[in-house]
């Protein structure tokens, strides 16, 4: 075994030490690579000891790493050395930096445990990665620096007034109650437009004021959805706490940044840390509150490395820092409504949540009604339905704004030759090429690997290659032709614009095209998901959805579930301001749904804005079907160059997990090794192995015993790249 992979109880020192100075065994959790089969801390000598959760620098094989001093095994005796091995010293403390207390490393240990994942590899993933990087020396300045700046942040007195918070309505007053006087974990469900942040305010307003040292945790599931939220609770709480009170903490943000808002958080200079689910790791040691917005989404889903859940890990969270924790969504994850579920004859108990509802919007505003267009009664090949179209060109013309949704960027899913089949596959992977007309040229959105497009077929030569199927780039263009001769009533011509990953790439440009959409200079948005939920546009009074019926037909039981709540959010964007309403006359906000199903079940409780009748049938489904949150799965994927090779693997120890007869198989059912529905990807092939079972304890007692078969088949079967473990996968 290598150096760098000795677990606790023989690390070796490959730099002598005198044996005459006094030193002490201490553990640290370093980041192993994924598949050495090191999960424990190793074991170093330190000239003194080192209190848990103190950040060292330590020798690992040929580099120097940073890691946490963890717990010993019990009595911290030394370690038993194989003959002729040395032990290794750590190669410095990082001073000025309070070691991470208890509660912070057990939920390190059980993201680890439950996750199926090294406890260094969690660990150092979750603090920021300059941190990872810097000498104790460098880190000595740093600190110091950071000294000076809180010393002159201090004397600086702002004379910016406190934005006052807003009077609360009826309902949002009753949940602010109850959150106040019950423990939780509460689920707030309200309607798009109800207030929720309001009370978000209120909560975090409350918690600061119970304890002058309490700190608040407040997630949202995407970086675009960060400023606005940061820009209103810095009105409401920099006057009251300082400018250094409120920070942010997500990928887009600088290493220095990350750095930066992580320290505050860690000292307790910051009362409330803004995040995306990376922010459930922060060092919060005087956590009171933590609220999960739009609670529902799947981006609270780790998708690489150790795949935790961050709404997940919130309750678990709460509960051990004895915080209370806000669920937030106007289409709440069938698992927090089940687990919400109130007491009833045949279920006395109830669920585990507390239930707050707030089904009406602010003021007097209404929620949209919702329009069907049947595509099979519109004219062959129509992008968009004459009475939309119409019924968008009225909006416009009396200076209303619409928002047009499709999710799926570029111009068109692929190009094809109708005389010879040909279609523009990526050859690195099973899938086609996207074509982008703006700057002609074909990308695969899973490898990244671009090319300029063809003038011509390149199997056949026939220059009468055209694009299928639809995407935003193509809706904004036809959108523009279509409104050219629609004039607002600033007697200006109608301006369409687009919001999705591919306008947003630059940095500032979203916050730009928002501003944008704000303040009027925009009639009609098209766009993805990103601008369908979270978004407080005022005068958006239309919202359409042009091509939402992929999603009904998927293999994963969780795609209508995904498909409602993206409809529901997307059509809560429109009639948010409800004077603005009101000022236009009897023109109520509008929803519209271009379907080839118009008589699907989903849209029926669509049209009726009945989340909890969806939701109730969806729950019946899962029953009968013995499946999440009645049943719990893990996947096992594994990674190589051939798709045999990666099924062999996963059969193989799937057989030995039978032949060992592992704890909790009894439990237990495995289902037969099939590929990935992208099943190669960057001329890797990928299959997947599903696990199931009614008891969630019997299911983790598996995975852990099963880690040491994976392990050991890996060195028998060479062709395999990788394999992982995602406990609770959200997509399959």
């Amino acid at each position: 075994m290598p150096e760098e992979q000795i677990p606790v109880s023989s690390l070796t020192q490959s730099t002598p030490r005198d044996a005459t100075q006094p030193c002490c065994w201490v553990w640290v959790a370093v980041a192993t690579p994924a598949h050495s089969s090191v999960s424990e801390p190793l074991s170093y000598v330190s000239p003194s000891a080192l209190a848990p959760g103190t950040l060292v620098r330590v020798p690992l094989g040929r580099r120097e790493v940073l890691g946490v001093v963890w717990e010993g095994p019990e009595g911290d005796a030394a370690p038993g050395l194989p003959q002729g091995v040395k032990a290794r010293s750590i190669a410095g403390v990082l001073e000025g930096v309070a070691p991470l207390d208890a509660r912070w490393r057990r939920l390190v240990a059980f993201t680890a445990r439950y996750y199926q994942r090294a406890l260094g590899e969690v660990a150092l993933a979750a603090l920021p990665p300059q941190l990872r990087d810097l000498t104790p020396e460098q880190m000595a300045r740093r600190l110091k620096r950071k000294a000076g700046q809180s010393a002159k942040n201090a004397a600086r007195q702002t004379d910016a007034a406190a934005a006052a918070p807003l009077k609360l309505t009826p309902q949002q007053r009753e949940a602010t109650d109850r959150i106040d006087a019950d423990k939780g974990p509460f689920l707030l469900y309200g309607a798009t437009g109800s207030g929720k942040t309001e009370v978000y305010l209120h909560a975090v307003q409350h918690a600061l004021a119970r304890d002058p040292h309490a700190q608040a945790l407040v997630m949202v599931p995407e970086i675009n959805l960060t400023p606005q939220l940061e820009q209103r609770f810095r009105a409401r709480f920099a006057p009251l706490y300082g400018e250094d009170a409120v920070v942010s903490m997500h990928s887009g943000m600088t290493p220095a940044q990350r750095l930066k808002s992580w320290l505050a958080a860690h000292t307790g200079a910051a009362r409330i840390v803004l995040g995306t689910r990376m922010a459930v790791f922060a060092s919060l040691p005087h956590l009171a509150l933590i609220v999960v917005d739009e609670e529902h989404d799947a981006s609270y889903k780790q998708q690489e490395g150790a795949r935790y859940s961050a709404r997940d890990l919130a309750i678990w969270r709460g509960r051990e820092h004895d915080a209370k924790v806000i669920l937030g969504s106007a289409t709440p994850s069938l698992e927090s409504w089940h687990a919400s579920r109130p007491p009833s004859k045949d279920d006395p108990q109830g669920g585990r949540y507390q239930r707050l509802d707030m089904p009406s919007r602010v003021g007097a505003a209404e929620l949209p009604r919702v329009r069907i267009v049947d595509m099979g009664q519109q004219p062959r090949g129509a992008v968009f339905s004459p009475p939309l179209l119409q019924a968008i060109t009225e909006r416009v013309e009396r200076g209303e704004q619409c928002l047009v949704l499709l999710n799926r960027r570029g111009f068109a899913p692929v190009l094809h030759c109708k005389e010879c089949g040909w279609k523009s596959d990526c050859p690195h992977c099973s899938a086609h090429q996207v074509f982008h007309k703006i700057d002609r040229t074909l990308r695969c959105h899973h490898c990244g690997f671009t090319q300029r497009v063809p003038h011509a077929c390149p199997s056949c030569g026939n220059v009468d290659i055209a694009p299928i199927g639809r995407g935003t780039e193509q809706l904004e263009e036809q959108l523009a032709t279509l409104l050219r001769n629609v004039i607002t009533p600033e007697r200006r011509a109608a301006r369409v614009a687009r919001i999705d990953a591919d306008t947003t790439k630059a940095k500032g440009a979203l916050e730009e095209q928002l501003a944008l959409v704000h303040s009027g200079e925009i009639d009609v948005l098209v766009g993805t998901q990103m601008i369908a939920k979270g978004h407080d546009f005022r005068r958006i009074t239309l919202v359409a959805a042009v091509q939402p019926d992929g999603a009904l037909f998927s293999s994963d039981f969780r795609a209508p579930e995904r498909l409602f709540a993206l409809l529901m959010q997307a059509a809560g964007r429109a009639g948010r301001d409800a004077s603005y309403i009101a000022a236009q006359g009897d023109n109520a906000p509008e929803m519209w749904l271009q379907t080839w199903h118009p008589e699907h079940t989903l849209y029926a409780a669509l049209r009726r804005h009945d989340f909890p009748r969806f939701a109730a049938d969806q729950l019946q489904e899962r029953v009968d079907a013995g499946l999440p949150p009645f049943a719990y799965q893990a996947l096992v994927r594994a990674d190589a160059r051939t798709q045999e090779a990666a099924q062999a693997f996963l059969h193989d120890v799937s057989d030995a997990a039978r032949a060992a007869q592992l704890p909790g198989l009894e439990h237990v059912f495995l289902f037969p090794p099939v590929p990935m529905a992208v099943q190669r990807v960057a001329n890797v092939e990928r299959a997947q192995m599903l696990i199931e079972s009614t008891h969630r304890g019997a299911l983790q007692h598996f995975l852990a015993a099963w880690q040491s078969v994976l392990h050991a088949a890996r060195s028998d079967h060479k062709a395999v790249i990788r394999w992982l473990v995602d406990v609770d996968p959200q997509a399959i």
